[in-house]
């Protein structure tokens, strides 16, 4: 007879676990794996284009570290790994040459995904506020939408949106203009 393990994996079992296997992202929620396919090319076209826009304007204006795709541990049992993370001036001591991320991002941003539109507006939506994460922004390359969100108390209020080719001001960078017709993979480009 097989046998069955019900204690939850810690992240730090997680983490020993080492590199995803081809074409998997693996995260740790509540101490189970969590297996989601590779992103689609919307996803990482306007993963890619939104993390050059924050990186150039981040990197000119000395505000702080921008990262991508690193896993973040929020908590014993769980290990996730926002598309986007950012840390403002005097946390970088949170981001380790060669370990996981221990300690909320100021922003943490999430590309949906067709099979990640869930997780990504309930599950990460909660779990970031729960662990004090200031700022949520959601992109949606298929709608063409952006929305941000603040941590007040324990759980975000909206603190901006924009679809299509609007030009969008979100918090926490109040002096950045980001077009987000730039976001977008047009379908030009499959021909």
């Amino acid at each position: 007879m097989p046998i069955v393990s019900t204690e939850k994996m810690t992240a730090r079992q997680f983490l020993q676990l080492g590199e995803d296997p081809p074409g998997v992202r693996l995260e740790l929620v509540d101490g189970e794996i969590a297996v989601s396919a590779s992103p689609q090319p919307p996803h990482s076209f306007t993963a890619l284009r939104l993390s050059s826009i924050l990186d150039h304007y981040i990197e000119e204006n000395s505000l702080g570290i921008l990262l991508s795709d690193c896993d973040t541990v929020f908590g014993e049992y769980d290990v996730r790994r926002p598309d986007i993370l950012y840390f403002a001036p005097g946390r970088e001591h949170l981001i380790p040459l060669d370990d996981a991320i221990q300690g909320a991002p100021d922003l943490c941003i999430e590309v949906l995904s067709k099979k990640t539109k869930r997780v990504d507006r309930v599950d990460k939506f909660k779990q970031y506020a729960k662990e004090k994460v200031k700022y949520y922004w959601i992109v949606d390359p298929m709608n063409r939408t952006v929305e941000a969100f603040k941590l007040v108390g324990k759980s975000y209020r909206e603190a901006g949106r924009g679809s299509e080719n609007d030009v969008v001001v979100l918090l926490p960078f109040p002096d950045l203009k980001i077009a987000l017709s730039r976001l977008w993979l047009k379908e030009t480009y499959n021909r």
